[in-house]
């Protein structure tokens, strides 16, 4: 069972919005008891809707979405009774996640090295926009900057301009980072008996990934705007327009996926046109031309016995009762609780001994006293 894998392991959580309490919550996902910490204001998340940008009535239910499975304590650490169950809780603690600015939590008094003075085996990770130190270390920050910053940008989108990505890419990579920094944080104290301090940002995640791109650019081909295989430069790897207004892809980047498509669509012709050079202006303004004669739907019926990897483009709506979906059972759809509003749950996506993760208990809030009980500090 997923939920054994951390069984025992104690996580703190300070982080705020999605990256730190996403990783916070793949940690509770893997069966770690997962207490969050936040402000006596609140972690801004819990009072506002990030697609709207406006606050909502009661609970968020995307607070409740990143929360669920763990509980919940404000503590104020401006206050001598709340720095004080913070180190009584840093004591019982296995790992810190926090999303301070650099130096905030020192300025408290919890430097990473009070921190490790206090408790050898905390393994402490500190998120941050642009890390610890730099140039950048206190600038303010979100998800578009960093990507902009690391050359995410700058290859993606359409000719004229880039496009923001949805959902956020360097908070949910971030989220993922940190987790995957506590195990190895845990997996190495396991072996010496020391903890760690481990500094990672939203940016550098970001960067992590462009090792393709910057390698291109090194050799001096860096990819621009539709101009490269993988960001619309060819017309085998691709989104096109249909008839209804709907969209669908297309990736037939094996010559045997784009020869099975040409003969499903009566153009053999096309066959050796895999081969022409990107961009491959005239080629995609053909597959513009034919895709535009048919819905989606009548698409999606042409291509489903088609092996050319062929998907529709779905809307949000479609997508928990897509049949493949439905049958993985990673989507759950939570009813309104008496402190919990209605929201959907995306399960941790590891299907283990052939079972689905199980489902995550929504947040609690509890009280300072009760956090340090359940904690036996």
């Amino acid at each position: 069972m997923i939920r054994s894998w951390l069984a025992g392991v104690r996580v703190l959580d300070f982080g705020q919005y999605l990256p730190g309490p996403g990783a916070a919550q793949i940690l509770a996902d893997f069966g770690a008891d997962v207490l969050k910490v936040e402000s006596p204001k609140g972690d801004p998340l819990r009072a506002l809707d990030p697609m709207t940008g406006r606050a909502t009535v009661g609970v968020s239910p995307y607070y409740a979405a990143i929360n669920a499975g763990k509980r919940v304590v404000q503590l104020d650490l401006k206050s001598a009774p709340g720095r004080r169950a913070f180190e009584q809780l840093s004591l019982a603690a296995d790992a810190l996640i926090e999303s301070f600015r650099p130096g905030a939590l020192a300025g408290l008094g919890f430097s990473a090295e009070a921190l490790r003075a206090l408790n050898p085996r905390l393994v402490h990770v500190a998120l941050s926009g642009y890390g610890q130190t730099g140039p950048l270390a206190s600038q303010a920050g979100h998800d578009l900057n960093y990507l902009a910053l690391t050359g995410a940008l700058a290859a993606s989108g359409t000719g004229p301009e880039p496009v923001i990505a949805f959902p956020p890419i360097a908070d949910h990579a971030s989220a993922m980072h940190v987790a995957l920094s506590v195990l190895g944080g845990l997996h190495g104290r396991a072996r010496t008996g020391q903890g760690a301090f481990v500094d990672v940002s939203l940016a550098e995640t970001a960067l992590g990934w462009q090792a393709w791109g910057l390698t291109a650019a090194a050799s001096g081909s860096a990819p621009s705007r539709e101009t490269a295989m993988l960001n619309g430069g060819a017309a085998y790897y691709r989104i096109y327009r249909t008839r209804d207004g709907k969209f669908v892809s297309l990736g037939a980047i094996e010559p045997v996926f784009w020869r099975n498509f040409c003969l499903a669509v009566g153009r053999p012709e096309w066959v050796p046109r895999h081969a022409d050079p990107l961009p491959q202006t005239a080629l995609i303004a053909e597959l513009a031309a034919l895709f535009a004669t048919g819905t989606r739907s009548e698409w999606n019926e042409r291509f489903a016995s088609v092996d050319c990897c062929y998907q529709a483009v779905l809307e949000y709506g479609e997508v928990a009762d897509h049949p493949h979906v439905t049958a993985r059972g990673l989507i759950r759809r939570v009813p309104a609780g008496s402190s919990v509003p209605a929201h959907v749950e995306t399960t941790f996506a590891a299907i283990v001994d052939g079972a689905t993760p199980p489902a995550r208990a929504p947040f609690r809030d509890v009280t300072a006293e009760q956090a340090l009980a359940a904690w036996e500090v």
